[in-house]
């Protein structure tokens, strides 16, 4: 489970990494490497997209966890 949650948060950084890069430079890096331009999917950036969603929703109970345990330390 700990390999599967670390291919989660990599997921979920390369995600806000493309946000990022969209924001500042309007530069979709997704697209870029699947081959699309800015704005258009394809089966393949449809894949890592929902991937990064699903390994979002994936990390919310471990959010939960961090932050009811910071919450008992203080």
């Amino acid at each position: 489970m700990r390999y599967l949650k670390s291919l989660f948060l990599l997921l979920v950084i390369v995600g806000g990494l493309n946000w990022l890069l969209v924001g500042l430079f309007k530069f979709d890096l997704v697209a870029a490497i699947t081959g699309s331009s800015f704005g258009q999917t394809n089966l393949l950036s449809t894949i890592v997209y929902a991937l990064v969603g699903i390994s979002a929703v994936a990390l919310l109970p471990t959010l939960g966890r961090w932050v009811q345990s910071d919450d008992a330390a203080a």
